[in-house]
């Protein structure tokens, strides 16, 4: 007997639809301004669109105004909204040889298969500051563009292209044949990452960074030019991902 189908909730329909609700005040504040975001709705509570009306008079957009005790917008209970929420579209910054040219001082983020949002968020922040090219991660078992990890990019989503696509290994291999350098990180690596930045010098450099626990997949291993660790005082001592972005992203403009 074939065994019956779940049906699919509703944020799958909305992830496969490329529409979800981004909330927060910094987040829904960046979007607005973004003339490459697709608003639908607009939902603020009379705090918050005091906070926006700037950037919501430059969005065009006619803002659904309600209680703060009764906010309308479908989200999580648990979501920290700041009385603003924007329904919209997933953006699309194109691929990853056509944002990520290979330029002497270019550098790329490569996740293999960083999940939580509030990581990725972070890595976005991180790699805006550093002037990040793109950061790359697979359709499957990475973070989806969500309100979870537009609030944690804090604005950083409109303005960091953060690309998504079907296999890695395939898309490091087009940079490499591009002229870029992959470094990838890894605890037990024999040599350090300032080692490894020092000798790729000139070139384009992309940093590769796994999932934490697990850390890069044999593909992804294989596929690097180099494996380089980042020196710990401590063997007991590890960086959170998005530390080790940060860590990573500095090192490569030193």
């Amino acid at each position: 007997m074939k065994k019956p189908q779940r049906p699919r909730d509703n944020w799958q329909d909305r992830f496969e639809s490329g529409r979800y609700w981004m909330f927060g005040i910094h987040a829904v504040r960046a979007a607005l301004q973004n003339p490459n975001r697709t608003k639908h709705r607009l939902v603020v509570t009379l705090n918050a669109r005091n906070q926006l009306v700037e950037a919501i008079a430059e969005s065009g957009i006619t803002p659904e105004q309600c209680d703060a005790r009764k906010f309308s917008a479908p989200l999580d209970p648990n979501s920290v909204h700041q009385g603003a929420a924007l329904e919209t579209d997933g953006l699309d910054w194109g691929t990853p040889t056509e944002v990520c040219a290979a330029e002497e001082g270019a550098v790329v983020l490569v996740l293999d298969r960083v999940s939580d949002p509030h990581n990725v968020g972070a890595i976005l922040r991180t790699a805006e500051v550093f002037g990040a090219r793109a950061v790359i991660a697979p359709f499957r078992h990475s973070a989806p563009e969500t309100g979870a990890l537009a609030k944690a990019a804090s604005g950083a989503l409109e303005r960091q292209p953060y690309l998504r696509v079907r296999n890695i290994a395939t898309e490091m291999v087009a940079l490499q044949e591009s002229g870029y350098i992959m470094v990838g990180l890894d605890g037990e690596a024999p040599i350090s990452l300032g080692d490894a930045m020092a000798a790729a010098k000139g070139s384009p450099v992309g940093i590769v960074l796994g999932a934490e626990g697990p850390g890069l997949r044999e593909k992804t291993r294989e596929t690097c030019d180099a494996l380089a660790a980042i020196p710990s005082q401590s063997g007991f001592a590890s960086l959170n991902v998005s530390n080790a972005a940060a860590v990573a992203l500095y090192a490569s403009r030193t």
